[in-house]
C-alpha cells in the first residue's frame, strides 16, 4: 500500500485495479492543523458544503454509525454505509458490504498529510466491475476541496 500513496500523492489519483478488487487512493499536504481536517470529515450536515462531490450524507459520523451518502458519481443511488473506525484527528473508515473507504490523517511540522483510499470488490466484482465508473476525477475533486476549505480556516 505505500507505493499506491507513493504514486498518489500531490492531490492525483492512482488506482489498481485487480480481477476481485480495485484500489483508489489520493494523498495530499494540506496547510492546516489535523484537528480542523477531523472536523470537516465528521460533520456530515456540512459536508456538501464544502465538498462538491457529495450531495448529501444523512446521519452522524461517530464509530458504529450508520450513515446514508448520495454522491455526484451516482446521483441516483444512495450508499447506506457503516463507520467502522473513528480515531479523532488520525483515522476514519466507512463502508459496506462491497468495500471501505479510509481517511489517514498524519500531522507534520507545518501542516497535515491527507490520504483517502477506497477498496471495493469481493467474489462477484468481476461481474459489474465494468459498470462502476472510474473514482479518479471524484477523489481529486473530493482532496482539492478539503484543502481550500481546511486552508481557508
Amino acid at each position: 500500500m505505500t507505493n499506491t500513496i507513493v504514486n498518489a500523492q500531490n492531490g492525483k489519483s492512482s488506482t489498481i485495479k485487480k480481477t476481485f478488487q480495485r484500489t483508489t487512493t489520493v494523498s495530499q499536504f494540506i496547510n492546516s492543523d489535523a484537528s480542523v481536517i477531523w472536523s470537516l470529515l465528521t460533520n456530515a450536515k456540512e459536508f456538501p458544503s464544502w465538498n462538491s462531490t457529495v450531495i448529501s450524507i444523512d446521519g452522524k459520523i461517530d464509530l458504529g454509525e450508520k450513515i446514508k451518502l448520495k454522491s455526484t458519481l451516482d446521483s441516483t443511488r444512495t450508499f447506506k454505509l457503516k463507520v467502522k473506525e473513528f480515531i479523532p484527528n488520525k483515522k476514519l473508515v466507512w463502508g459496506d458490504s462491497m468495500g471501505k473507504r479510509t481517511y489517514t490523517i498524519i500531522e507534520k511540522e507545518n501542516g497535515t498529510q491527507f490520504t483517502m483510499t477506497e477498496t471495493i470488490g469481493g467474489f462477484m466484482f468481476p461481474l459489474f466491475a465494468s459498470k462502476i465508473p472510474s473514482f479518479d476525477t471524484s477523489f481529486e475533486q473530493f482532496t482539492a476541496d478539503l484543502k481550500k476549505e481546511a486552508e481557508a480556516k
